[in-house]
């Protein structure tokens, strides 16, 4: 790869620009390199290290090691790639520039937006500050997965609560994997029926695709999880062991219940980053305004925009990625040869649901919860909870995302036609 900097008041240019080197920013990266290999391509991104974030579940279910789910940001960054190590501070859609933190710019012919999307720690008051202490904790914070699992592990009796809050936020599934994999080894361990658990949900049911319903239901019987929906975390009080629930009755009317806990797992509200939310390429509710199956900027032509950030209708999920850039790159290429743009996304995300050490219901739909599995009944229903899923991801899918997905080899990952 090569390493670029950018001297304020001076515009470097390239065809495509890139912003955002995470797993939608590599893929479709590698995607556009594969089908034209002539292509100038730059990714802006900051950081240093990569992450799997698909793996800090396992983490905190002390099923992978936290060294597994990180690389070097150096060791994934494709080599024919111009990389600046560069936050963005926002996106001048008029000129085709990319505003970078020190005021440099950079031009482009065709913008694809992949920052990801932003943690909203500060909305839940006394949160960020509890984390990693007094049995706080979240597998969405870098580095916490660890202190998730040993918290499980020296639990013997107490309560544990379990939050999700108003969506949309990555990988829906993560909060409920977290409370299943600690009831599990609770269970094992024969210290469950010691434990009062609760899961606190914002939403009003359990899971979004009715069809996955079911076998989530009797793992929370089996678990004896006291369910709460409409009740949202808005504070937490770490050394007094106190958490804040907002529940709402079904006239809007709401009213704040203190719970105590002895293990809480906090998962924050999540939105786009500021330098999307601010900006004229936003949607109403703050997120990056795309075509549903083109996933082109609705009013830009030269911009394209795919994982945590899109405002599409889709799950925010590594698997939404794996389908989304062959799309983008397909299309972006069309638009810079004034040719028509034929790939579709029908909006697929995968939420492999990790019910118990060992078994995964593996959720898979698409817009408006229409399922699209990938495998025939015989060989997974992802209604049920099978061992065949288990073994996709616990020992598959790691590799795929390191070798195949960000390599750009598309594996089951043929766009639709429009």
């Amino acid at each position: 790869m090569n390493n670029a900097t950018a001297e304020a008041g001076k515009e470097k240019q390239h065809t495509v620009v890139i912003v955002g080197g995470g797993a939608a920013g590599i893929s479709v990266a590698s995607s556009l390199h594969k089908r034209d290999s002539s292509l100038d391509i730059a990714i802006i991104e900051p950081s240093q290290t990569h992450h799997y974030q698909p793996g800090w579940t396992m983490v905190g279910g002390g099923i992978f090691k936290p060294e597994s789910t990180s690389k070097p940001m150096a060791a994934v960054m494709p080599g024919f790639a111009v990389w600046y190590k560069q936050s963005v501070s926002s996106i001048d859609e008029e000129n085709n520039q990319v505003v970078l933190a020190d005021g440099s710019k950079i031009g482009y012919q065709a913008l694809v937006l992949a920052p990801g999307l932003e943690l909203n720690w500060s909305g839940i008051d006394g949160l960020k500050e509890s984390l990693g202490s007094n049995g706080v904790s979240s597998n969405y914070q870098e580095g916490m997965a660890s202190y998730t699992w040993a918290t499980v592990q020296n639990l013997k009796s107490g309560r544990a609560l379990f939050s999700q809050p108003p969506m949309p936020i990555k990988c829906a599934g993560a909060p409920q994997k977290a409370m299943y994999l600690s009831s599990d080894y609770w269970l094992r361990n024969s210290v469950l029926n010691n434990i009062d658990i609760q899961f606190h949900n914002a939403g009003a049911v359990l899971f979004g695709v009715p069809d996955y319903v079911p076998a989530l239901e009797s793992y929370i019987e089996k678990y004896g999880i006291e369910l709460n929906y409409q009740s949202t975390l808005v504070a937490v009080n770490g050394p007094a062991h106190k958490a804040t629930f907002r529940r709402t009755d079904p006239n809007g009317n709401t009213v704040d219940r203190e719970i105590g806990f002895d293990m809480l797992h906090a998962v924050p509200p999540q939105r786009a980053p500021e330098f999307i939310r601010d900006s004229r390429l936003a949607n109403e509710s703050g997120w990056l305004d795309l075509e549903d199956d083109t996933l082109r900027h609705k009013h830009h032509s030269n911009i394209f925009g795919l994982g945590d950030v899109s405002g599409t209708g889709n799950a925010k999920t590594a698997a939404a990625v794996r389908k989304q850039a062959p799309v983008v790159a397909e299309n972006l290429l069309a638009n810079l040869r004034s040719q028509p743009m034929n790939a579709a996304y029908l909006g697929y995300g995968s939420c492999p649901l990790t019910v118990e050490n060992g078994r995964i219901v593996l959720a898979e739909f698409g817009y408006n919860g229409a399922l699209q599995p990938t495998f025939p009944s015989w060989i997974n229903d992802g209604t049920k909870a099978t061992k065949a899923a288990w073994y996709l991801k616990a020992k598959q899918l790691p590799a795929l995302y390191w070798h195949v997905m960000l390599k750009g080899h598309e594996w089951l990952a043929k766009p639709a036609r429009r």
